[in-house]
């Protein structure tokens, strides 16, 4: 809806942090056949026509590279029209555009002030046809609004009487290029219902039971003429009080006057990352207030199901990581002042997330970002955070492993919807992060510099971690070659493919040279370093074998000792080494660090730190540089949910798209009965298995030609259809 660029329009109101602008457009119309409404926004808006909201999309326009891109949207409004007088009511925030974000908690980052077009077409009774734009007959009312940001919260007033109308200026500001209708919607999803009630002091505690991201509604019908005050968070101290210290500088909270206004009031320019809500100012009634979880508009197709309690639960908390973190853009963590699109945690559960759900509209998003971030970036490099702030380059630290989301997340939509497009469309985006890679490395064919490494693993600092980050950072450019030599060759790039394969070549040959010794030890010797090695550099053969054997020996004295990187691969790893049994330990294990240690305390969603809590109950306040550096909704370490899919479901495509499978469940007594199923793109996949007497009994539904593999080493290859096997435990 190109027209659109021409009628944006802006407050005369000076910028103010928070401010939330209401212009309204009254006009008349009869014998309206057809009634179609574009609109959009630098900035976030919300439309009510006649009083009633207009769609149901959350942060509307949505999320973009604004600099290059702007989503529109349409909605068929034909019965909301009423015969005579009309009413739009538009309310204007100012959301990433320019309100306040980012870690660094700076405003104006796209542009100096929000603004917001609209145009609508109207096709009357007998044929005539009209347009009414937000260029005509706009004026600004006093807002209901004191305050409204993502990390903050909002203020409102449903008391306020003042209605002074100002008129509206034309927007000056730059307009991106590239305009398009949404492809990724961020809506309420679920209802969540409080699951206990306390008090402490003059304040009342309300538990949802779940940590997830979201909004409260207030029914005010319940309220008088009182203020009632929300304050949002995930944990509680040990008296029973509010944990809010690791919001750091968001204030996560919601002042709501009540007043003469009766409509029930939700968030439009907010959301929190909470489980539980403290609420003051007023008593609690049932019905005051019901919760909503949001999250992109993603389809479920993955679900598992056991009957040992602590893998199940851990399975449920990372479903609900997903849920929260996939808000628009794959957030890191849905409460502190952060919430920005990494590119690092979007690649590591990217796996797992494509089982839970159909993922494919929210990446497909999410790489335009990419593509769109990278022009500006005067190295062609992808940085840690998508949508960019704005143009830049790499900087002092390197960030491997965050931007190598351009070549990771396509070749798994690749496999898992089996389209070769996603590959396609960001070859000139891998072109370029590459290139970059390439001459960082230089005549060394290796990157040596600051970087995260292996981010959060347990035992070793920052400082340790970013001097011996060097086997993690360097294995992710090795994948980075060995992926686009390969796509080179399937697009029929000939140069590229020689060029790249050539450098893939000396890369991983100089990694092996530097960091790898011929008895298998890692340079560092740490997990993670292993792991990577394992994962993205050593080829098949005595070293792998020596590699995987120090792996073994570490896991067995230490235990799991991964951070946010390695943690994915360090249960398959165990699987290829042999080591079923162990690595069903490591899932189970109730000590720190582990899943099950999360669960044990609480945990409904994956934490940041293995260690956000302590054995005592406390939370772990630590600090990274100056801020507190603990979040209790991080999804990195929810790659494990891979695991349970590929590995104890057995689920894996042989072909991309699922047109051919592999189905090899790895079983273990503990788990007792598993049942789970996925939806793949070729069809519903189904595998059940449990322990009767000395058997292990499976069912297992296909959609195609699959080859199944039984612990016993029985292998035979079938057709789509639905089978029993049974073999020895």
């Amino acid at each position: 809806m190109e027209s659109l660029k021409n009628h944006f329009i802006a407050s005369y109101n000076s910028y103010k942090e928070g401010a939330v602008s209401v212009f309204v457009q009254e006009f008349n119309v009869n014998s309206v056949k057809k009634a179609d409404f574009y609109i959009t926004a630098l900035g976030v808006y919300e439309v009510d026509l006649n009083g009633y909201k207009v769609g149901d999309q959350m942060f509307a326009p949505g999320y973009t590279y604004y600099p290059r891109d702007l989503f529109f949207q349409h909605y068929d409004v034909s019965e909301m029209i009423m015969e005579g007088q009309n009413k739009f009511e538009m309310f204007l925030g100012q959301g990433w555009y320019c309100g306040r974000f980012t870690h660094k908690n700076i405003t104006q980052i796209y542009g100096e002030e929000p603004a917001i077009s609209w145009v609508l077409k109207l096709e009357y009774s007998d044929g005539r046809v009209e347009q009414i734009t937000s260029s005509e007959n706009v004026v600004e009312k006093t807002s209901p609004y004191s305050y409204a940001g993502f990390y903050d919260g909002e203020i409102y007033h449903a008391d306020i009487d003042n209605v002074k109308t100002i008129g509206v200026k034309k927007f000056e500001g730059e307009i991106p290029e590239n305009l398009q209708q949404t492809e990724n919607y961020v809506r309420i999803q679920e209802e969540l219902t409080v699951k206990k009630v306390t008090k402490h002091g003059d304040k009342t505690i309300l538990d949802f039971g779940q940590n997830f991201a979201g909004i409260i509604e207030i029914d005010p019908n319940l309220l008088e003429n009182q203020t009632l005050i929300l304050r949002h968070g995930e944990v509680l101290n040990p008296d029973g009080s509010l944990y809010t210290e690791n919001l750091r500088k968001a204030k996560a909270t919601t002042v709501y006057h009540a007043g003469r206004e009766k409509k029930k009031y939700r968030p439009r320019f907010t959301y929190m990352g909470f489980r539980y809500v403290e609420l003051s100012g007023v008593e609690y009634y049932d019905g005051l207030l019901t919760a909503y979880a949001i999250y992109s508009d993603m389809e479920r197709t993955g679900y598992f199901k056991c009957e040992n309690e602590l893998v199940q639960k851990l399975y449920d908390n990372q479903v609900w990581g997903q849920k929260s973190n996939y808000v628009e853009v794959p957030t890191d963590c849905p409460q502190r002042d952060e919430r920005m699109g990494y590119t690092g945690d979007g690649q590591v559960f990217a796996r797992t997330g494509s089982f839970n759900f159909n993922t494919e509209a929210f990446w497909t998003k999410f790489l335009k970002d990419i593509r769109y971030s990278q022009m500006d970036n005067s190295e062609g490099y992808v940085g840690p955070t998508i949508p960019a702030e704005g143009p830049a380059g790499i900087g002092f630290m390197s960030m491997l492993g965050w931007g190598n989301a351009v070549t990771i997340i396509p070749e798994i939509l690749w496999w898992q919807y089996g389209k070769f497009d996603y590959i396609v469309d960001m070859y000139e985006s891998m072109k370029l992060f590459v290139e970059a890679e390439i001459r960082k490395m230089g005549e060394d064919n290796l990157w040596i510099g600051t970087n995260l490494g292996d981010w959060l693993m347990p035992d070793k600092d920052m400082r340790w971690m970013a001097m011996h980050n060097d086997p993690v950072s360097n294995s992710f450019i090795v994948n980075d070659l060995k992926v686009i030599s390969e796509v080179a060759e399937k697009l029929d790039r000939v140069d590229d493919a020689k060029r790249y394969k050539e450098q893939y070549r000396l890369t991983r040959d100089a990694y092996i040279k530097r960091f790898v010794e011929k008895n298998g030890k890692i340079s560092g010797d740490y997990q993670g370093a292993y792991i990577m090695a394992l994962q993205y550099v050593i080829p098949e053969g005595e070293l792998r074998h020596k590699v995987l054997g120090h792996l073994v020996k570490m896991v067995r004295t230490q235990g799991m000792k991964t951070g946010f990187f390695s943690t994915e691969f360090i249960l398959p790893l165990l699987i290829e080494a042999g080591e079923r049994k162990l690595a069903f330990d490591v899932l189970l294990n109730e000590e720190c660090p582990g899943w099950m240690y999360q669960v044990k305390r609480g945990a409904t969603t994956t934490w940041e730190r293995w260690d956000a809590l302590k054995e005592d109950g406390t939370v772990n306040d630590v600090k990274v540089v100056d801020d507190n550096m603990v979040s209790f909704n991080h999804y990195a370490f929810g790659s494990v949910g891979e695991f349970y899919y590929q590995y104890i479901l057995g689920i894996k495509p042989l072909l991309p798209g699922y047109k051919k499978i592999k189905i090899q469940p790895y079983t273990d007594k503990r788990l007792k009965m598993v049942s789970g199923k996925y939806l793949s793109v070729e069809g519903l996949i189904e595998v059940k298995w449990e322990y009767v007497d000395e058997q292990i009994e499976f069912t297992i539904s296909t959609p195609s030609d699959t080859i199944i593999e039984l612990p016993n080493g029985n292998s035979q290859e079938v057709s789509s259809g639905t089978y029993t096997f049974t073999c020895k435990s």
